[in-house]
């Protein structure tokens, strides 16, 4: 018979630009946090990286991006990387892309055990973060209410705090954040681990080495295509990130 607890899949949307062990890392912390809650059995985990419409600076092509990615995790037997955001020809809102996922996901989970419609409990996706992600809520123009709601309500989040950073003060300041503190799990990473993506592309442009810091499968790739230069930095330098664009257009449109 199928366990009580809930079946969750973490899902991590961002640039992964390039993807690094930090990135891997936070989908291990969470599942433990979470398996030791004692509400929660982990299922699946998925990675999900931004398209290009997304105007970052630097950012190299979603081939590249996701590519790196599943090299990456081919050694992992949980964590899977999915294109369809990645494919999309604009920037897609958080919150689209987790409905998108949330209703593979159930279909799968129904699929899978259709013997026990009545006794197992439906799964559940909740975005896996950066502590540091619950500040975005609070940028000007780059989140909706109604979909900061939908994110923390709907499907909750799972913030993995390193450093000095206090996540707690994000979810107390915001009042949709704080109505639903209950489904914003907060986590630290005791073992600190620094690394970020910008330190491994500034890293790379300079010819330094970056082993150790995203897997030897990556540096590879990152080699054979020879990407992160001085020109591939320059990539929409002085451009708006499209967020900031994109939020000007009816809410009516951007949920058709």
């Amino acid at each position: 018979m199928p366990s009580c607890r809930i079946p969750l899949v973490l899902l991590a949307c961002g640039s992964f630009n390039p993807i690094t062990n930090q990135h891997m890392r936070l989908f291990e912390l969470a599942r433990d946090h979470m398996t030791g809650t004692g509400q929660y059995q982990v299922v699946g985990g998925i990675v999900s990286p931004v398209s290009d419409g997304y105007a970052k600076q630097g950012l190299v092509s979603a081939n590249h991006r996701t590519a790196m990615a599943r090299l990456a995790l081919q050694t992992s037997d949980w964590i899977k990387v999915d294109e369809w955001e990645s494919q999309q020809p604009d920037w897609t809102e958080t919150v689209l892309t987790m409905r998108y996922h949330y209703g593979r996901v159930l279909q799968q989970y129904k699929q899978q055990n259709n013997a026990y419609p009545d006794s197992i409990p439906d799964p559940e996706l909740k975005l896996l973060c950066g502590a540091d992600f619950l500040d975005t809520f609070k940028v000007p123009g780059l989140w909706l209410e109604q979909h900061v709601e939908e994110v923390a309500g709907r499907f909750g989040l799972v913030c993995v705090s390193r450093g000095d950073l206090q996540p707690e003060h994000a979810v107390h300041q915001s009042d949709i954040l704080s109505r639903h503190h209950k489904n914003i799990f907060l986590l630290r990473e005791w073992v600190r681990n620094e690394t970020s993506a910008t330190e491994v592309r500034r890293a790379l442009r300079r010819g330094h080495s970056v082993k150790y810091l995203i897997p030897d499968a990556v540096i590879e790739y990152i080699q054979q295509h020879r990407l992160y230069t001085e020109d591939s930095e320059r990539k929409n330098q002085g451009s708006l990130l499209r967020p900031l664009t994109k939020q000007s257009i009816p809410v009516e449109s951007l949920d058709d």
